[in-house]
């Protein structure tokens, strides 16, 4: 849905995105991170044709962005940061206006209007003036308005700025119901622990070039890190605690092994569902009494800090 290849950017003498490449897929939810400054807004931008690359190349549903611009930015909705609302109309007048614009038919917009209005919880405020909506629900709006024209592909520059954990809990549960459709949604933020709970696929930029890009299972694998095995006994037990030591120190499954105490011990688990179960049963057999044994899959955050992306450009 969407294909970047060698895009830059650059403003006078400041280079903002240098080389980049990378693919969002049908039905992904592709989480683009890294420090302020890394570049997302000025690719989110070039993607939206609202900056022109200094060269590259953006295909968007297999459209060349170049050739034929008007044609690519129908399959797009643009959420930026700091959309730009009108104060003196209501909710459903903003949105109307909107529908028009997008040629929807007029016999249709009502329905539609109300519809999104509905999914990102205005239905209350339907007949409120703009200028009376808080920063998040102006949010909410603007997220109506983005997809009003029900879009292939959505571009969201940092869509959670303003909101409650309530209403980007309402946000995320839209984006993934627009991403089972088949829609292509690429989400720029900061807020890397929220990017963990929705996105599939993520990008991570560092002085505008991309460190690593791919699936969340791709990369995991990448780096050679399935996450945190824990395992908790009954009750403490210093010998118990040092037989499991023992038996798991010298494992290629594992790496960074650390007792936290006579009941707890962490590592780093690098392999599949198979060898845990197998790591499990050598353990009972042993007769150490397991109480908790699971694996916390590495985060979007586990994985940034673990790539080490965090200079600006």
């Amino acid at each position: 849905m969407i294909s970047v290849k060698s895009l830059r950017v650059d403003y006078e003498e400041v280079n903002a995105v240098n080389d980049l490449s990378f693919e969002v897929k049908e039905g992904q939810i592709y989480g683009l991170v890294g420090p302020n400054g890394a570049g997302k807004t000025s690719t989110i931008k070039a993607l939206a044709g609202i900056i022109e690359p200094t060269y590259g190349e953006i295909f968007i549903n297999g459209i060349d962005m170049e050739l034929s611009p008007q044609k690519a930015l129908r399959h797009i909705g643009f959420m930026p940061d700091f959309s730009p609302v009108y104060d003196n109309l209501k909710v459903w007048e903003y949105l109307d206006v909107f529908a028009a614009g997008y040629l929807i038919d007029s016999r249709e917009r009502p329905g539609l209007i109300k519809y999104w209005a509905d999914k990102v919880k205005l239905t209350e405020k339907y007949n409120t003036f703009v200028k009376e909506l808080s920063r998040g629900m102006k949010q909410r709006l603007v997220l109506a308005k983005t997809l009003l024209p029900e879009p292939g592909i959505l571009l969201l520059d940092e869509p959670s700025s303003g909101l409650d954990p309530v209403a980007r809990k309402d946000m995320r549960d839209v984006l993934k119901e627009v991403a089972a459709t088949g829609k292509a949604v690429l989400i720029s933020s900061h807020i890397l622990t929220e990017l963990s709970e929705f996105c599939n696929a993520i990008g991570i930029m560092e002085k505008g070039r991309m460190v690593i890009s791919g699936s969340i299972s791709e990369i995991r694998n990448r780096l050679k890190s399935k996450g945190l095995l824990t395992i908790k006994l009954n009750e403490p037990s210093e010998d118990n605690i040092n037989r499991i030591y023992g038996f798991l120190k010298s494992s290629e499954l594992l790496s960074d092994l650390n007792k936290l105490s006579h009941s707890e011990l962490q590592a780093r688990f690098h392999s599949d569902s198979n060898d845990a179960s197998w790591i499990l049963a050598q353990l009972v057999k042993q007769n150490i009494p397991v109480a908790e044994f699971f694996i916390k899959e590495d985060s979007v955050e586990d994985i940034f800090f673990k790539v080490g992306a965090h200079d600006i450009s």
